[in-house]
């Protein structure tokens, strides 16, 4: 579960900016994996589940896509795996660069108003055993993303508690990953009253 690369959030989103530079082109999944290294976990899943709440994932079926590449990742994080692996079919997915910018530019400034309160704190929660309770619930919610393209905007939420999650991993604040375990438990409880309070 090592995480070398990416110190901060806006981090993240320089390496996004810098990989979509000013070319009109499409750019796959496979390009977004070596730009921010094949030990990125959480820079990976948070690059992904960000993309996913920004106006970038105006794709039908882009939410399932979105669900599937985080339960690969978060499989092979239970199981302790060094370096990422995604299928062919996934890295060959992908993304136009002017949609990336655009989603890049849209989240800067929540992302780095966000970084300044992140810091290392209560990092018991990001070591095992503690560390299976999210990955755990993460990986549950990415299962259920693709039923979610039927809930609006209910796949943008669910990207942004995994975001949360990935933040708080990536910059060792285990407080902000307890809260996205909360928010997490709350969204079977906002679905089920979508559908049950029409």
């Amino acid at each position: 579960m090592n995480e070398t690369t990416a110190p901060t959030l806006s981090g993240v989103l320089d390496q996004m900016e810098h990989l979509s530079g000013g070319a009109d082109r499409q750019i796959t999944v496979e390009e977004i994996i070596d730009c921010l290294g094949k030990h990125s976990f959480a820079s990976t899943i948070l690059t992904f589940s960000l993309i996913s709440t920004s106006p970038a994932s105006g794709i039908p079926g882009f939410t399932a896509f979105i669900g599937l590449v985080v339960l690969f990742l978060v499989v092979q994080m239970i199981f302790g795996r060094e370096s990422l692996w995604l299928p062919g079919f996934i890295m060959r997915r992908d993304i136009a660069a002017k949609k990336l910018r655009a989603g890049v530019r849209w989240l800067r400034r929540p992302v780095d108003f966000v970084d300044q309160y992140l810091h290392q704190r209560s990092t018991f929660i990001l070591h095992r055993p503690w560390i299976y309770l999210p990955l755990l619930m993460v990986m549950a919610l990415s299962m259920f993303m693709p039923f979610m393209e039927i809930v609006p905007t209910s796949g943008s939420i669910a990207s942004a508690m995994i975001a949360i999650f990935a933040a708080g991993y990536l910059m060792r604040d285990g407080r902000v990953v307890i809260f996205s375990m909360v928010l997490m438990s709350l969204l079977p409880v906002g679905v089920a009253w979508f559908f049950l309070g029409r």
